[in-house]
C-alpha cells in the first residue's frame, strides 16, 4: 500500500508539471514568434518480485512478476513548427518563412530568435524589441555583400544616411519625325526639345536641342545647342556639333546609331561633364506629328543621373537583402540578414524574450550564417510570425491533465483508507 502512495505521488507531481507546461503554452498564445511545449511521462523502474523462467520438461515458462513504482517527467519538447503570418505592413517586421533564426547579439554573445519585429535605435542599428542587435553581413567597396562573420546591421552609418550624386551618361532621344513637318527646314531652326541632365556634383541642367533637315532626304541633324543651369544662364561652350541619324524611306526606321553627344565643354568651378550616350534607336519617320522627346538613362533607367539624396525608406527583399530608399530617387544596398539554421532545432535552450542559445544538442552556429534562400526560405517583409500554440489541443491537454490528477489524487485517499481499515484490525 506504501507503494501505491508513493505512485500517486509521482504522478500528482508529473500532472502538475505538465499543467505549467500547458499554462505557460496559454499564456503565450499572443506572443510573437513563441514555440509551444509538451510534457512526456514514463514510467519508472519497476520492483521484480519474481523473475522469468522457462519453460522445461517439468512445467511451462513464467513471465516477470514486477510492480510499478509510479511515473517521471520523460521530457519537455519545443514544437518548431512556424506559426500563422501576421500582416503588420511595417517594412522592419520581418517574418522566416521555413527553416531557419534571426541572429541577434548582444555583449553576452549571439542568440536566436523566430520572432522578427525589429525597429532601429539612436545610432542607426536594426535591433531587437528587447534592444539586440539584428546580426547579418556588410557590403564591400564593390557594392556586393561580403558574407564573411555576421556583424551588426547599422543601416543608418554615415555612408548611407546619404545617397552621393551620379553624372548622367547615357540618354534615350525617340519619338516621331514627319518628314513633311515645315518647321524642320533649316530657315526654320528646327523641332526643339530639352532633355535635364546632372553633372558629377548632382547639380541639374537643361540641355537644348533641336532637329532640323540636312538638305539631304531622309537624313536630319540633332544638334544640342546649349546647357542652362538652375537659374536659366547659359553655360559656355556646352553647345556640342550636330549628329546625323538617317532613316530608311522604305520602313521609316532609323538606319545608323550615332553613340553620343560630347560636352566636355561644360567645365565650371564645381561641375564638369564627359559625354553622353544617346540611344536614337525608337525614332522613326511615320506620318503624324513631329513629336521628339529626350529622357536621361538608358532603356532601364539606368545611369540617368541623380541629385544627392537623403534616405527615405527601407525595402527588405525575400533573401535578406535591405535597400535603402532615397529622396533622389536611387536605391543602395544596405547589407543583408543573415540565418542561423540548425540540425536540431528543438534542442535550443529558452532564454526568455523569444530568445534561444545554441546547446550541444542542437549544432552549433559557425559564426557566419547562411543566406535564407540556400535552403528554399524566404524573409517576408511587413509580416510577423505569431505564436504556433493551439487553443484546441491546450484545452483538451488540459482535461486529460486534470483528470489524471484527480485519479491519482484519488490513489492516495484509496491507500490512506486501507492503511487505516489495516490499523483498526486492532481494536
Amino acid at each position: 500500500m506504501m507503494r501505491s502512495m508513493y505512485s500517486g505521488v509521482s504522478g500528482l507531481r508529473i500532472h502538475q508539471t505538465k499543467m505549467d507546461v500547458i499554462g505557460n503554452n496559454i499564456a503565450n498564445v499572443n506572443t510573437v514568434g513563441f514555440k509551444s511545449s509538451r510534457a512526456t511521462f514514463s514510467e519508472i523502474f519497476s520492483q521484480t518480485v519474481q523473475g522469468a523462467s522457462g519453460a522445461n520438461q517439468n512445467k511451462g515458462g513464467t513471465n516477470p512478476i514486477q510492480i510499478g513504482l509510479g511515473a517521471t517527467l520523460g521530457s519537455i519538447d519545443v514544437n518548431m513548427t512556424e506559426g500563422a503570418s501576421q500582416r503588420t505592413d511595417n517594412p522592419l517586421d520581418l517574418k522566416i518563412e521555413g527553416e531557419g533564426f534571426f541572429v541577434v547579439s548582444d555583449i553576452t554573445g549571439n542568440k536566436f530568435t523566430r520572432a522578427g519585429a525589429f525597429n532601429i535605435d539612436s545610432v542607426g542599428n536594426l535591433v531587437s524589441a528587447s534592444g539586440l542587435n539584428l546580426m547579418g553581413w556588410g557590403v564591400g567597396n564593390d557594392g556586393e555583400i561580403q558574407k564573411n562573420k555576421v556583424q551588426p546591421l547599422r543601416i543608418l552609418s554615415s555612408e548611407n544616411v546619404f545617397s552621393e550624386p551620379e553624372m548622367t551618361s547615357k540618354a534615350i532621344i525617340g519619338g516621331n519625325i514627319n518628314m513633311n513637318d515645315p518647321q524642320l527646314a533649316i530657315a526654320e531652326g528646327g523641332v526643339p526639345f530639352t532633355m535635364t541632365i546632372y553633372d558629377s556634383l548632382g547639380y541639374p541642367y537643361t540641355a537644348e536641342m533641336n532637329v532640323q533637315e540636312t538638305g539631304t532626304a531622309n537624313e536630319y541633324d540633332i544638334t544640342m545647342t546649349d546647357v542652362t543651369d538652375q537659374n536659366g544662364v547659359s553655360i559656355i561652350g556646352a553647345a556640342t556639333g550636330a549628329v546625323t541619324i538617317t532613316f530608311d524611306g522604305a520602313t521609316g526606321k532609323i538606319t545608323n546609331t550615332p553613340a553620343t553627344f560630347d560636352i566636355t565643354g561644360l567645365d565650371t568651378a564645381n561641375s564638369d561633364f564627359s559625354t553622353i550616350e544617346v540611344d536614337f534607336g525608337s525614332l522613326t519617320m511615320f506620318s503624324g506629328n513631329t513629336t521628339i522627346e529626350a529622357r536621361a538613362g538608358d532603356i532601364d533607367g539606368l545611369d540617368s543621373g541623380n541629385p544627392a539624396g537623403t534616405i527615405s525608406g527601407y525595402e527588405i527583399s525575400s533573401d535578406g537583402k535591405i535597400l535603402g530608399q532615397y529622396t533622389n530617387g536611387s536605391t543602395k544596398l544596405l547589407g543583408q540578414i543573415a540565418i542561423a539554421d540548425f540540425d536540431n532545432p528543438a534542442g535550443l535552450r529558452k532564454e526568455g524574450n523569444n530568445l534561444f542559445t545554441a546547446t550541444s544538442n542542437s549544432g552549433e552556429f559557425d559564426g557566419i550564417g547562411i543566406d535564407i534562400s540556400s535552403n528554399g526560405g524566404a524573409i517576408n517583409s511587413g509580416v510577423l510570425e505569431m505564436s504556433n500554440v493551439d487553443l484546441s489541443t491546450e484545452f483538451t491537454e488540459m482535461i486529460t491533465t486534470q483528470r489524471g490528477f484527480q485519479a491519482n489524487s484519488r490513489i492516495i485517499t484509496s491507500s490512506d483508507e486501507m492503511l487505516q481499515e489495516l490499523v483498526n484490525l486492532k481494536r
